[in-house]
């Protein structure tokens, strides 16, 4: 497959599952949402579960190019903007769609060991990105030096997930919970406790609390 054609079929994945949830999609759904036909779909992909192997794959892929830099001038600032860009949904709506279909799939990863190596591959990702911006904050002075990277990245991945999961679950909007994390990064990882002017976010998630 071109990269084109396969940006085409993973949108219209996303666009299919958003609309139907995991439960209820179908092959057909999902060329609905293209100009391939159904059997297209079937030429290159065994069937739902493989082609779902493969959107996941693709969004892991899509997460580490669209995070390959992240803006701001110093370790923390660029932690803080990154956190903040995984809380803020683009589009509410459509993201509430999604992390519901997310969640479904997480569901079946018991079960499903290839959904599970995928899910654990972003896991991974997202601890690996998070450890290496607390590992230069040590570095440079920016956080105490008794903070452990890797420690702080799975506490602060278990918080996302646990956004994420709420968000689907009992319409709780992740960002509910930016306010606290801004908080977390100042008062606890900084040698300065400076909010500086990071606090704009924290501001933002107090105004969700609201």
């Amino acid at each position: 497959m071109t990269d084109e054609t396969i940006d085409e079929l993973m949108q219209a994945t996303y666009q299919a599952l958003c609309k139907h949830g995991y439960a209820e999609l179908t092959m057909q759904d999902i060329a609905a949402e293209s100009d391939k036909s159904k059997g297209t779909l079937h030429y290159h992909f065994e069937g739902k579960q493989d082609l779902l192997e493969s959107f996941l794959e693709y969004l892991l892929a899509r997460f580490e190019e669209r995070t390959e830099t992240v803006p701001g001038e110093t370790p923390a600032e660029q932690l803080h903007e990154f956190l903040d860009e995984l809380l803020t949904p683009a589009d509410e709506e459509s993201a509430e769609e999604f992390r519901t279909a997310i969640l479904e799939i997480k569901a079946q990863s018991p079960y499903n060991e290839a959904y599970r190596e995928q899910l654990s591959e972003f896991d991974r990702a997202l601890r690996d990105r998070i450890a290496g911006f607390v590992a230069d904050g040590i570095e440079v002075g920016e956080f105490h030096d008794d903070v452990d990277p890797d420690e702080t990245a799975d506490f602060l991945v278990t918080l996302f997930q646990g956004a994420q999961t709420r968000a689907a679950a009992v319409d709780r909007s992740p960002e509910r919970t930016k306010r606290y994390v801004h908080e977390y990064i100042d008062e606890t990882l900084r040698t300065d406790g400076s909010s500086g002017p990071e606090s704009t976010y924290a501001d933002g998630g107090a105004e969700a609390d609201r």
